[in-house]
């Protein structure tokens, strides 16, 4: 026997949430395509998004559509290799210098900024 809705819910489903120009919020369910909504507060954002998944996962199992689980924390170690050009390097430097911060972690709130 295959999985049931509450197995489902009670997967770690990575679930992205931004905050519109107008103050709204909108969130989607990244494993799951279409699985959507937008809230005018983020307290019901979490609650719309909850009814949103149980939507699609209902219509998933009722049509025999297969539903894709999250991907496990494990299969990402958190590093990576980076390669920069020499004056990049010098200029990432003295960002981080500036900044107060070592240079992976400036590197990290660039990423974060950038992907937001």
């Amino acid at each position: 026997m295959g999985k049931s809705l509450e197995d489902y819910l009670s997967l770690p489903y990575n679930i992205e949430v931004k905050r519109n120009e107008d103050g709204t919020y909108f969130a989607k369910v990244k494993e799951l395509p279409g699985c959507m909504t937008e809230a005018d507060t983020f307290a019901e954002v979490e609650e719309m998004i909850r009814d949103a998944m149980i939507a699609w996962i209902e219509v998933a199992l009722e049509e025999g559509i297969p539903i894709p689980e999250p991907r496990p924390l494990e299969e990402f170690s958190g590093r990576f290799v980076l390669r920069l050009p020499k004056s990049l390097h010098r200029d990432v430097a003295r960002k981080a210098e500036e900044e107060g911060v070592s240079i992976n972690q400036w590197i990290v709130a660039a990423v974060a900024r950038e992907i937001r």
